[in-house]
């Protein structure tokens, strides 16, 4: 199977059918998720050339474009459903981007809402729509990674997406090990990179 084409925001969107999409901050705990399960599905699976994998980070209206050219858009993020932490939900539909709205979390997903309002009134947003989101433990720890029990869910995330994507019939292979893979963003940096870089507890500033 041909490798699907990781791409930026400030890129030509190109042409493609199916956009998965990580949206998020990395730098603040369970903020991540949506980032690092986009990476977990994109080091699993590998997907045709229609096919956009992209971290969307927290790069709001400079993601319309690629929302507006997509057929499909599945989305990874971590939103607040006031059901019990770590709880993975999967949305469909036209109650994306309603339940984006409802209950925020961060800025980004006041700006994501926006993003989805503007592609709908221009009659752009995706025929199918679904968002993979999990419930934060902990939002308010600069630096922090994600809590073990949002990090627990990556797992089920990716599967759970990859269900949808099934549905779509949008096909997916499962890489080999060893495997070159493109990164879904520009500098980025693994998990696991990421907290090996931290400061011990007694020297973080927070």
């Amino acid at each position: 199977m041909t490798e699907s084409a990781v791409n930026r925001a400030d890129a030509d969107p190109g042409a493609f059918e199916t956009l998965v999409l990580g949206i998020g901050n990395i730098l603040w705990a369970d903020e991540g998720f949506g980032i690092r399960a986009v990476e977990a599905l994109n080091e699993r699976y590998a997907f045709p050339t229609d096919v956009r994998i992209m971290d969307g980070g927290t790069q709001g209206i400079f993601l319309l474009p690629w929302i507006r050219s997509a057929k499909r858009l599945l989305i990874f993020d971590a939103v607040d459903f006031g059901l019990a932490p770590a709880t993975l939900k999967l949305v469909r539909g036209d109650d994306v981007p309603r339940y984006m709205g409802v209950r925020k979390v961060s800025m980004h997903q006041a700006g994501f809402q926006e993003v989805l309002s503007s592609a709908e009134l221009s009659g752009d947003l995706p025929a199918d729509i679904a968002l993979v989101g999990v419930q934060p433990e902990l939002l308010h720890d600069y630096g922090g990674s994600l809590r073990k029990s949002v990090r627990a869910r990556i797992g089920d995330a990716v599967e759970l997406a990859y269900s949808v994507l099934r549905d779509w019939g949008v096909p997916a292979q499962v890489r080999a090990s060893g495997t070159s893979i493109e990164p879904v963003g520009p500098d980025e940096l693994g998990i696991k990179d990421y907290e090996e870089g931290r400061p011990v507890v007694g020297e973080q500033c927070r």
